[in-house]
């Protein structure tokens, strides 16, 4: 490549730098981009190299001699060429040479290593994913340092090509998971692929569906689990979270705590938490229900109560749920865009003056408020941001429901959900596993956690080739374990 048709590809570009080493005669060229290269290493270390060569008399092979260039470092076509440019690459040309020679000099500036803080860490590392790819493969290899480890990097992106890397351990993994997850990255037209949620809507069994079917994290513990349980990581370039497939429902329920606790206080966390789901859904709804067409189910104090709260709402209960429902979630998107300080008082504060501004002007009730709390503080308790989002929507059309129909509508709503995810696959894998199909022996690491001694075989979800991750009766004569 020449200074000409280097400028014809950065015609609009005022950082790419070109060097001539032997001036004047210019058969020693340095390209770089000033944005993405560092100046450091051409100025101290190769352009002094280059300098102590005879140049006029020096051809490419003496030159990657002398800097100690690989095989890796020679590049022969032009397209390859700008490629390694916009890498960060400084490339050296010598005039009427086969090749060119690729340095690479990353001068771009990253964000380093932090806690994690969409899912929060109670016990565990405390470390996250960030939004270079090598950092992140290198966190995971941290984790587990063994060449099993098998890493496969592809490109998405047709005008704006981004690397997107495909970890599994090998001998745990199927390959017919495998085969699938990296069919459907091959087979994508994309323009560009800006980070690794949207590569999820792309390759996702049912991309209209609001259930998540691939599990998206921030945290490297949670990978690593995945990895070793047989399941498939995801990492994009740019992008500070990870995909893990396939996954299950209750999945999204779990968290990487679960497996540092005691078994007891990790089962009791799991029950909560699917508790809290249902909970979330139903409680508004019931309370329609319940007071639209259902008035002999609530007992006479109850009753009494709920009428004196309700004397001066001049709303059937529902568009008074409705209401509510939606400056609670006004409230939340509010506090999740505003500056952290900032949006942590208005979450507190705003809730708090507007509820009871609400409940003096008549527009709802004290139990309302009350009800529409619970609900939206148990759909907090998801570990992952997605199913708590997905609940949240659901919520909605349950109560919509449950104002047409009552209890009925409830019954409906619970009868096309249960319907909706029988009918979802992540990878082609059960979304309800094990619910269904039915595999008790798996369900003591889905609902439950059980002792870490039960759990010496690998769930079936992800039919893994090794089903045992330990014996801890022949622990001393089997060194077969893979963790």
């Amino acid at each position: 490549m020449d200074r000409e048709s280097a400028r014809n590809w950065f015609e609009h570009t005022s950082d790419l730098i070109t060097e001539h080493i032997d001036e004047p005669e210019g058969r020693v060229r340095l390209f770089y981009l000033s944005s993405m290269a560092d100046g450091k290493v051409v100025y101290s270390e190769l352009i002094p190299k280059l300098r102590d060569l005879c140049l006029e008399e020096s051809g490419i092979e003496e030159v990657a001699r002398h800097l100690g260039a690989s095989s890796s470092n020679r590049v022969f076509n032009e397209g390859a060429t700008i490629e390694r440019l916009l890498r960060g690459h400084i490339v050296i040309q010598v005039a009427e040479s086969p090749y060119c020679l690729s340095f690479p000099s990353d001068g771009t500036v990253g964000r380093s290593i932090q806690a994690p803080e969409i899912e929060t860490v109670v016990l565990g590392p405390q470390i996250a994913f960030v939004e270079e790819l090598n950092v992140n493969i290198c966190i995971i290899r941290k984790y587990m340092s063994t060449p099993k480890l098998f890493h496969e990097q592809l490109s998405v992106g047709i005008n704006i090509p981004m690397d997107v890397s495909i970890l599994y351990l090998s001998g745990t993994a199927d390959e017919e998971n495998v085969n699938t997850v990296r069919q459907r990255i091959c087979d994508l037209e994309l323009d560009s692929s800006l980070d690794s949620t949207i590569l999820a809507q792309h390759i996702a069994d049912n991309e209209k569906s609001l259930f998540p079917t691939l599990q998206q994290t921030e945290r490297p513990d949670r990978v690593v689990h995945g990895l070793r349980q047989g399941q498939i990581a995801i990492l994009v370039e740019g992008s500070p979270f990870a995909l893990l497939g396939p996954t299950t429902l209750l999945q999204f329920f779990q968290s990487p705590d679960d497996y540092y606790l005691r078994w007891s206080l990790a089962t009791f966390n799991r029950l909560m938490r699917i508790f809290a789901m249902i909970l979330s859904l139903i409680l508004t709804p019931i309370y329609v229900a319940a007071l639209t067409y259902h008035y002999e189910m609530i007992p006479a104090d109850l009753l009494l109560s709920l009428a004196q709260s309700r004397s001066r709402v001049p709303f059937p209960p529902l568009w008074e749920a409705i209401l509510m429902e939606l400056i609670i979630e006004l409230l939340r998107e509010a506090g999740a865009r505003l500056p952290t300080k900032v949006g942590q008082t208005i979450g507190i504060v705003g809730g708090i003056v507007i509820g009871q501004a609400i409940v003096q002007a008549g527009f709802t009730s004290n139990i309302l408020i009350i009800i529409v709390a619970l609900g939206a503080l148990s759909s907090f308790i998801a570990p992952s941001y997605m199913i708590g989002s997905t609940i949240r929507v659901v919520r909605f059309p349950m109560i919509l429901l449950a104002g047409m129909l009552g209890a009925l509508g409830i019954v409906v709503g619970f009868s096309f959900l249960a319907s909706h995810l029988l009918r979802q696959t992540s990878l082609g894998r059960p979304y309800m596993y094990p619910i269904y199909p039915v595999r008790y022996s798996d369900w003591k690491d889905g609902f439950i956690r059980a002792p870490l001694s039960s759990l010496s075989e690998r769930l079936k979800f992800f039919t893994p080739k090794r089903v045992l991750r330990f014996d801890r009766g022949n622990a001393k004569e089997k060194k077969d374990i893979d963790e």
